[in-house]
């Protein structure tokens, strides 16, 4: 049972990060899943259920932007991908995977076979399929948050630093969800 493990959200400026690990079967043939940055979000939409259909297994794991600014956002996209790893275990009836393959060059602390590839989004289609499921994930909660602090504009750039949200930082300060030891916003801090 080969767990493939991908992240979403590593450089936005605010809101989680979310990890994904899919087990898929070993016949699992499904027309264009790929890194999900290379898929258009109604692709991603289309491809979400389908994963979640036909997988074997699949979990998510969050780390909230209070842990990134507390420990950085590497090791809460690893902290995340580890959730994720154990959320797997404890859904009923699913089986706890014997290997990862876990897109990047990190490997988890967890007493599991792995290997960390870099680009595994590309070149692995457990680790596409999660990173798609991240992807979308992480979306829906940016959503949400929209829904709470309209004024950032969530629901178009998913937290990322455009320049309407760049500005929208400078117009109205950070919002509770913003990560505040990220460039971009901790000088807005400073400022005021």
């Amino acid at each position: 049972m080969i767990a493939g493990i991908d992240e979403a959200g590593r450089g936005p400026l605010a809101g989680p990060v979310v990890s994904a690990a899919v087990i898929l079967p070993h016949d699992f043939l499904c027309e264009g899943i790929n890194d999900s940055k290379k898929l258009s979000e109604k692709k991603r939409d289309a491809l979400f259920p389908k994963i979640m259909e036909t997988a074997v297994a699949v979990a998510t794991g969050i780390a909230s932007h209070y842990e990134i600014d507390e420990i950085n956002i590497l090791r809460a996209s690893l902290l995340s991908m580890k959730r994720a790893v154990e959320n797997l275990s404890i859904l009923p009836g699913s089986p706890v995977p014997d290997f990862l393959l876990i897109d990047g060059k990190f490997t988890l602390d967890m007493n599991i076979h792995q290997s960390a590839i870099i680009k595994g989004d590309s070149r692995s289609i457990s680790i596409a399929a999660a990173s798609i499921i991240a992807k979308v994930t992480r979306d829906a909660i940016m959503k949400e948050l929209h829904e709470l602090y309209p004024a950032y504009g969530f629901i178009r750039h998913k937290g990322y630093p455009t320049k309407e949200h760049k500005e929208a930082i400078l117009r109205h300060g950070p919002c509770p969800v913003h990560r505040l030891t990220f460039r971009g916003v901790k000088e807005v801090i400073h400022a005021r």
